[in-house]
């Protein structure tokens, strides 16, 4: 297959301000992608020596949507599909584990850019009035992601290389003859109260804030007590520890910092301990459920736990009263665990 010839690397850095314009979006994605579409799907398969249905797939794994026949795939494109083929033809992946590191790189990658546009948007419109340069918003945004990239591309894998090591660690660390997926952790679920409603009552711009402290305030408190934030819903964060003590630490945290601020929603707590299955970032099995489910039955700004956590506080530290039994959905009556410190 020929190949066309590669475009510059920064078009887009190479023209002045007054120079560009911007009449259609694919101008703004060449500006961003720093080339030019130039392949097709069947082009990108070709190059990349792997068949066109798996280049669809890993596409498609990636979060975009398909373009059959039109040239909107760039040589980066191209070069990435390449190396996944050069991994899966060598047997250091199979084709099916491809298409899930593909699909997890691609949805974190996607939350990166969403947040980093949204929190970048301030700043463009700072810098559009501040002056003098000429030119729109979407001209100043792409003089400042200019700016940033290189830098910020080499902070993304300086990140990415700190978690590996520390996720490398955690698995050293587990019995040699246990299932690496499986594991036993405490997982909590911090919840703000009432966000619906609060939801409804504030403007755009004031949930946007509320939701970005809240999110920021939780992964400070769990980074402090060594435990990881998994994911953020809006208006809950789950994370796990491997230490009971430490996740209630961090529940009691995140109360001080968010529920006991007047200028913050009131939170709830559910904590629970067992077995979890860790796949592709996320974790799964009863304690997540649970901790989820007891959210719902923990008062403002206290914590609730399940039996098995309760059983592994140290009693010289912790004062445990058994709630009530209920049903909980998915488990059927449940006793929860109020706690607290001495």
């Amino acid at each position: 297959m020929s190949t066309p010839d590669r475009p510059d690397d920064r078009p887009a850095a190479a023209a002045t301000s007054a120079e560009r314009t911007w009449s259609d979006p694919g101008q703004i994605v060449r500006a961003i992608l720093r080339e030019d579409p130039i392949y097709s799907a069947a082009d990108v398969a070709a190059e990349s020596g792997i068949s066109l249905d798996q280049a669809r797939r890993l596409w498609r794994a990636l979060g975009f949507p398909e373009a059959d026949g039109n040239a909107v795939y760039t040589a980066s494109d191209a070069g990435a599909l390449r190396a996944l083929g050069t991994s899966i033809e060598s047997g250091l992946l199979d084709f099916d584990l491809a298409v899930a590191i593909t699909r997890a790189l691609g949805q974190t990658m996607a939350r990166l850019a969403d947040w980093e546009v949204g929190a970048l948007t301030h700043r463009v419109d700072e810098m559009h009035h501040a002056g003098p340069a000429p030119g729109d918003r979407v001209d100043t945004a792409l003089r400042m992601l200019d700016d940033l990239s290189d830098g910020f591309e080499a902070l993304m894998v300086y990140v990415w290389r700190r978690h590996l090591a520390a996720a490398v660690s955690r698995i050293m660390a587990l019995d040699p003859d246990d299932d690496l997926n499986t594991t036993e952790l405490t997982v909590g679920f911090a919840d703000i109260v009432s966000f619906t409603a609060l939801s409804n009552d504030l403007s755009r711009q004031r949930i946007g804030d509320l939701v970005e402290l809240f999110e920021s305030r939780c992964a400070d408190v769990v980074a402090g007590q060594r435990g990881r934030v998994i994911k953020s819903i809006g208006d809950s964060v789950l994370f796990v520890n491997d230490d009971p003590i430490r996740a209630y630490d961090t529940a009691e945290g995140i109360i001080n910092v968010i529920g006991r601020d007047s200028r913050m929603p009131d939170v709830r707590l559910g904590l629970a301990t067992g077995g979890v299955v860790m796949r592709l970032g996320d974790v799964f099995g009863p304690p997540v459920n649970m901790a989820a489910r007891l959210t719902a039955v923990a008062r403002r700004n206290r914590i609730i736990v399940d039996a098995a956590m309760a059983s592994l506080l140290p009693p010289d530290q912790f004062e445990t009263r058994r709630l009530p039994a209920r049903p909980v959905r998915g488990f059927g009556l449940v006793e929860p665990v109020a706690v607290r410190r001495h």
